[in-house]
């Protein structure tokens, strides 16, 4: 299994981004991806997750209402629209999936099956 992040880049406050999650190699349907933010000083939180069996999302106080995530499954592919960007949602943005739960039970780090590499966000004013 390989996750491959892009869409991260430096933005205004207020602006928006797209991240894409690139999933390949799973062999069933029964899986979460997950994104989890770190900022700068290594703090970590998962902001959402999203069921590729169910289609359904989880957030993260801190982002709901803001950000979105979505699948396209024809081409094996999780998104999350971030808006109204601030400072805070600054950081390292990584996917990793959890296999045979749902997104409720798949939130711990050390939980995570497979990880991608991250992709950077910078929020300026």
């Amino acid at each position: 299994v390989q996750l491959v992040e892009s869409g991260g880049n430096d933005v205004q406050i207020g602006g928006s981004l797209r991240l894409s999650c690139a999933v390949f190699g799973f062999n069933s349907d029964d899986y979460v991806i997950n994104w989890f933010h770190q900022t700068p000083t290594g703090a970590r939180e998962r902001v959402s997750c999203l069921s590729r069996r169910t289609g359904v999302p989880y957030y993260a106080d801190s982002v709901k209402g803001r950000f979105a995530i979505s699948g396209d499954n024809a081409k094996n592919t999780v998104y999350l629209q971030m808006n109204g960007l601030v400072p805070e949602d600054a950081g390292l943005y990584s996917c990793t999936a959890v296999m045979g739960v749902p997104c409720e039970r798949a939130g711990s780090w050390p939980a995570q099956a497979f990880w991608g590499r991250g992709t950077g966000v910078s929020v300026n004013s």
